[in-house]
Protein backbone atom coordinates (compact mmCIF):
# COMPACT_ATOMS: atom_id res chain seq x y z
CA UNK A 1 0.00 0.00 0.00
CA UNK A 2 1.94 3.10 -1.29
CA UNK A 3 0.96 6.67 0.39
CA UNK A 4 1.69 9.84 -0.69
CA UNK A 5 1.58 12.50 2.20
CA UNK A 6 1.35 15.98 0.78
CA UNK A 7 1.26 18.51 4.32
CA UNK A 8 3.56 21.02 4.29
CA UNK A 9 3.95 20.95 8.11
CA UNK A 10 6.91 18.96 8.30
CA UNK A 11 6.41 17.45 11.71
CA UNK A 12 2.80 16.60 11.15
CA UNK A 13 3.99 14.96 7.88
CA UNK A 14 6.53 13.08 9.38
CA UNK A 15 3.94 11.71 12.43
CA UNK A 16 1.61 10.63 9.65
CA UNK A 17 4.38 8.46 7.91
CA UNK A 18 5.43 6.89 10.94
CA UNK A 19 2.21 6.23 12.33
CA UNK A 20 0.58 4.90 8.68
CA UNK A 21 4.17 3.04 8.23
CA UNK A 22 2.96 0.59 11.02
CA UNK A 23 -0.11 0.06 9.98
CA UNK A 24 1.62 -1.24 6.41
CA UNK A 25 1.70 2.25 4.32
CA UNK A 26 4.89 2.65 2.45
CA UNK A 27 5.11 6.38 2.48
CA UNK A 28 6.80 9.33 0.59
CA UNK A 29 6.10 12.68 1.84
CA UNK A 30 6.42 16.00 -0.05
CA UNK A 31 5.85 19.41 1.06
CA UNK A 32 5.23 21.65 -2.06
CA UNK A 33 2.70 21.06 -5.36
CA UNK A 34 5.84 20.47 -7.44
CA UNK A 35 7.32 17.61 -5.38
CA UNK A 36 4.09 16.01 -4.98
CA UNK A 37 3.12 15.77 -8.92
CA UNK A 38 7.19 15.03 -9.43
CA UNK A 39 6.41 12.30 -6.80
CA UNK A 40 2.45 10.97 -7.96
CA UNK A 41 4.53 10.28 -11.59
CA UNK A 42 7.46 8.41 -10.40
CA UNK A 43 5.94 6.21 -7.19
CA UNK A 44 2.41 5.71 -8.07
CA UNK A 45 0.65 5.87 -4.78
CA UNK A 46 -2.42 3.64 -4.33
CA UNK A 47 -3.28 6.37 -1.44
CA UNK A 48 -2.91 10.27 -0.99
CA UNK A 49 -3.32 12.41 2.13
CA UNK A 50 -3.56 15.28 0.19
CA UNK A 51 -3.95 19.09 2.72
CA UNK A 52 -6.10 21.73 1.89
CA UNK A 53 -3.21 24.50 2.65
CA UNK A 54 0.37 24.32 1.15
CA UNK A 55 2.09 27.20 2.53
CA UNK A 56 0.95 29.67 -0.30
CA UNK A 57 -0.83 26.91 -2.31
CA UNK A 58 -4.27 25.59 -2.49
CA UNK A 59 -4.42 22.11 -2.34
CA UNK A 60 -7.76 21.70 -4.62
CA UNK A 61 -5.74 22.56 -7.45
CA UNK A 62 -4.33 19.20 -6.82
CA UNK A 63 -6.96 16.83 -6.74
CA UNK A 64 -7.68 17.04 -10.36
CA UNK A 65 -4.26 16.61 -11.57
CA UNK A 66 -3.38 13.88 -9.26
CA UNK A 67 -6.69 11.95 -10.45
CA UNK A 68 -5.35 12.52 -13.98
CA UNK A 69 -2.19 10.84 -13.18
CA UNK A 70 -3.08 8.39 -10.23
CA UNK A 71 -6.80 7.06 -11.78
CA UNK A 72 -7.62 4.29 -9.16
CA UNK A 73 -6.32 6.48 -6.36
CA UNK A 74 -8.03 7.25 -2.95
CA UNK A 75 -7.54 11.24 -2.40
CA UNK A 76 -8.49 12.15 1.03
CA UNK A 77 -8.48 15.68 1.66
CA UNK A 78 -7.15 17.39 4.86
CA UNK A 79 -7.74 20.40 6.62
CA UNK A 80 -7.86 22.86 9.85
CA UNK A 81 -9.82 25.34 7.82
CA UNK A 82 -13.18 23.30 6.94
CA UNK A 83 -15.60 24.51 5.57
CA UNK A 84 -18.74 23.19 3.66
CA UNK A 85 -17.36 25.04 0.32
CA UNK A 86 -14.21 23.38 0.44
CA UNK A 87 -15.45 20.16 1.05
CA UNK A 88 -18.18 20.11 -1.99
CA UNK A 89 -15.64 21.80 -4.08
CA UNK A 90 -13.36 18.46 -2.90
CA UNK A 91 -15.46 15.75 -3.47
CA UNK A 92 -16.61 17.84 -7.41
CA UNK A 93 -12.79 17.40 -8.14
CA UNK A 94 -12.39 13.79 -7.14
CA UNK A 95 -11.50 13.37 -3.85
CA UNK A 96 -12.87 10.05 -1.90
CA UNK A 97 -12.97 11.93 1.76
CA UNK A 98 -12.43 15.35 3.11
CA UNK A 99 -11.75 14.74 7.02
CA UNK A 100 -10.85 18.18 8.94
CA UNK A 101 -7.99 18.37 11.44
CA UNK A 102 -7.24 17.48 14.36
CA UNK A 103 -8.87 14.32 12.96
CA UNK A 104 -8.51 10.83 14.97
CA UNK A 105 -6.23 8.48 13.71
CA UNK A 106 -9.30 5.60 13.09
CA UNK A 107 -11.53 7.80 10.95
CA UNK A 108 -7.94 8.47 9.33
CA UNK A 109 -7.83 4.73 8.09
CA UNK A 110 -11.14 4.10 7.45
CA UNK A 111 -10.71 7.57 4.91
CA UNK A 112 -7.93 6.00 3.41
CA UNK A 113 -8.90 2.29 3.20
CA UNK A 114 -12.39 3.45 1.95
CA UNK A 115 -14.18 1.75 4.47
CA UNK A 116 -17.18 3.77 6.01
CA UNK A 117 -17.65 3.87 9.97
CA UNK A 118 -20.03 1.03 11.45
CA UNK A 119 -22.85 2.68 13.33
CA UNK A 120 -20.78 1.99 16.97
CA UNK A 121 -17.45 4.13 15.57
CA UNK A 122 -19.51 7.02 13.85
CA UNK A 123 -20.86 7.47 17.42
CA UNK A 124 -17.35 7.85 18.93
CA UNK A 125 -16.42 10.49 16.14
CA UNK A 126 -16.74 13.98 17.50
CA UNK A 127 -18.89 16.03 15.86
CA UNK A 128 -18.24 20.20 15.52
CA UNK A 129 -20.60 22.23 17.41
CA UNK A 130 -22.23 25.06 15.06
CA UNK A 131 -20.24 27.31 16.97
CA UNK A 132 -16.54 25.35 16.32
CA UNK A 133 -17.89 25.13 12.22
CA UNK A 134 -18.42 29.29 12.70
CA UNK A 135 -15.02 30.17 14.60
CA UNK A 136 -13.59 27.72 11.44
CA UNK A 137 -15.10 29.30 8.85
CA UNK A 138 -13.71 33.07 10.53
CA UNK A 139 -10.47 31.77 10.50
CA UNK A 140 -10.80 30.72 7.33
CA UNK A 141 -12.25 33.83 5.67
CA UNK A 142 -10.13 35.76 7.72
CA UNK A 143 -6.95 34.03 6.22
CA UNK A 144 -8.27 33.85 2.64
CA UNK A 145 -7.81 38.07 3.33
CA UNK A 146 -4.23 38.00 4.85
CA UNK A 147 -6.05 39.78 8.49
CA UNK A 148 -7.76 42.29 7.09
CA UNK A 149 -10.67 42.38 9.59
CA UNK A 150 -13.25 45.25 7.59
CA UNK A 151 -12.95 42.79 4.97
CA UNK A 152 -13.64 39.26 6.45
CA UNK A 153 -16.94 41.43 8.03
CA UNK A 154 -17.96 43.05 4.71
CA UNK A 155 -17.93 38.92 2.90
CA UNK A 156 -19.10 37.51 6.23
CA UNK A 157 -21.96 40.01 6.13
CA UNK A 158 -21.24 40.69 9.72
CA UNK A 159 -20.09 44.25 11.36
CA UNK A 160 -16.59 45.09 12.17
CA UNK A 161 -17.04 45.30 15.82
CA UNK A 162 -19.30 42.03 16.22
CA UNK A 163 -16.26 40.03 13.80
CA UNK A 164 -13.95 41.67 16.39
CA UNK A 165 -15.61 40.30 19.90
CA UNK A 166 -15.94 36.89 17.97
CA UNK A 167 -11.90 37.13 17.95
CA UNK A 168 -11.58 37.81 21.16
CA UNK A 169 -12.89 34.64 21.98
CA UNK A 170 -11.16 31.64 22.70
CA UNK A 171 -11.45 29.42 19.94
CA UNK A 172 -14.84 27.32 20.82
CA UNK A 173 -14.32 23.77 21.28
CA UNK A 174 -15.56 20.66 19.41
Amino acid sequence: MKLLIIEDDINLATTLARRLSKQGFQCQLAHTSEQAMKLAECFSPTYVLLDLKLADENGLALIKPLRAILLDATIVLLTGFASIASAVEAMRLGANDYLTKPVDFRSLLNALKNTPLDDEQRLQVPVMSAERVEWEHIQHVLYSNNGNISETARQLNMHRRTLQRKLQKKPVQQ
